[in-house]
């Protein structure tokens, strides 16, 4: 027998999506306009001059994030000069036999070289020859906690142990105290697919979140803990309440940003996957508008190998989603239906 009051309710809410969704599209770019990973205003010229086989733009860029100790920026430009050089390496090459000590060349060599042999079976021992790349990119200048970050993942790709991790962590830190990809790189070693646990990881993420500077994206980092814990699983339970501590938490700091920003886009698209996780799906459209066309390849490359693909879906799953809670018959202030003539 048909269950007669699931076939309305299930009625209800296709009407609900087919009459919301697409109003629910305000604020919201078309697909095309979308982009995956864009450069920002800065490293687009260097990523352009790149393709040609020039580096001098890429060069003028570090070593101007190296003067005005930008290290935020310093440390986002050469991860991403380094992916480009995995397939179109000879301007590092030509900069590299040019500059041999050039304290930028140098970062952009030792970053390439962990991302290089990251993913291969014997990671651990092609990372260990790697480690003179990475001290010669911190002696480079002193100042500079980004060869310290590239440490600390060749620290984690190596099996290093919990004391020498702490000496290298020591070192960043001492150079920069609120350096956001230094404290990224700590709480992937201290997750549970690593070398710790959920709770060790959400502790670490709080008491950073706590001790940040206003507006640092560091007090987004509960968020990506919450993020290894949706996604790695495990034994320790983390009570909902912490996640959703952690979401309203980064939810405050994408605030602080100002809409379709490509600086926090990352923070927006990590904290977007976990309020999908977590079925809050006004605040995730909320997001997705403060993202606006700035897809980024993390956190969807985790769960797809078309992270863009991904993302448009998910995007329109969270419309549909929302869509279906909005009454089929809005009610007028006075209480009762809308008539033809309020207003």
């Amino acid at each position: 027998m048909v269950d007669t009051m699931a076939l309305l309710r299930a009625f209800i809410r296709t009407a609900r999506m087919v009459k919301n969704t697409s109003r629910l599209a305000a604020g919201l770019p078309a697909d095309d306009e979308v982009l995956l990973d864009a450069p920002d205003e800065r490293l687009a010229p260097a990523l352009v001059a790149a393709a040609r086989g020039e580096y001098d733009i890429a060069a003028k860029l570090l070593a101007a994030t190296r003067e005005a100790a930008e290290w935020e920026n310093r440390d986002r430009y050469a991860r991403r000069l380094a992916v480009f050089a995995r397939t179109r390496d000879e301007w590092l090459q030509t900069w590299q036999s040019e500059s041999p000590h050039d304290p930028d060349a140098l970062l952009v060599k030792a970053e390439l070289a962990v991302r290089r042999w990251w993913e291969s079976p014997a990671r651990a021992e092609l990372l260990r020859e790697v480690g003179p790349l990475i001290g010669a990119a911190a002696e480079g200048d002193p100042r500079d906690p980004v060869p310290w970050r590239i440490a600390l993942d060749h620290a984690r790709g190596t099996n290093a142990g919990h004391t020498e991790f702490e000496k290298l962590w020591t070192e960043a830190v001492r150079r920069s105290p609120h350096h956001y990809g230094c404290h990224v790189a700590a709480l992937k070693y201290l997750s549970a697919a690593w070398y710790g646990s959920h709770r060790e990881c959400f502790d670490f993420a709080e008491r950073a979140a706590q001790d940040a500077l206003p507006g640092s994206l560091v007090q987004a980092l509960p968020v990506r803990a919450a993020f290894a814990y949706l996604t790695e699983g495990g034994r320790a339970v983390i009570p909902r309440e912490r996640l959703d501590e952690a979401a309203d938490l980064a939810i405050a700091v994408s605030a602080a940003y100002a809409p379709a920003d490509p600086w926090p886009a990352e923070v927006r698209n990590l904290l977007t996957y976990v309020l999908i996780r977590l079925e809050r799906w006004q605040d995730a459209l909320d997001q997705l508008r403060l993202i606006g066309p700035y897809a980024t390849s993390f956190p969807w490359d985790r769960i797809s190998d078309d992270p863009l693909g991904q993302f448009l879906e998910l995007r329109d799953g969270v419309r549909l989603e929302v869509a279906s809670t909005i009454p089929l018959h809005p009610r007028s202030e006075h209480g009762g239906r809308a008539r033809s003539g309020d207003h």
